[in-house]
């Protein structure tokens, strides 16, 4: 009884999406290859600062292990590494959706 009823619902679901036209490659529109120099500069300019911001936040690292305070910036560490992850997530989204 079960069984057959999950092969239905994938019947069913195999059917609705057989039913989804194909849009084909398609083409971007004109002026779009500003935007996307655009969008080249903006990442890199993004991880930049990310970069820097991971240096920095590695001398506040370094000098406050020197005090004993070196634990309080590992949450900031944490954070700008979330940063680069969403940063870098975002650029390959951009150019799988360009490509």
């Amino acid at each position: 009884m079960l069984l057959h009823l999950v092969h239905e619902t994938v019947s069913q679901i195999l059917n609705t999406v057989s039913d989804v036209p194909d849009p084909g490659n398609g083409s971007a529109p004109p002026g779009f290859e500003k935007f996307t120099a655009v969008m080249g500069w903006v990442k890199w300019v993004a991880l930049g600062v990310a970069v820097i911001g991971i240096i920095v936040i590695g001398a506040k690292l370094t000098i406050g292990a020197n005090r004993g305070e070196g634990g309080q910036h590992l949450g900031a560490l944490g954070t700008a590494m979330v940063g680069v992850i969403v940063i870098a997530g975002a650029a390959s989204l951009v150019g799988f959706l360009v490509n």
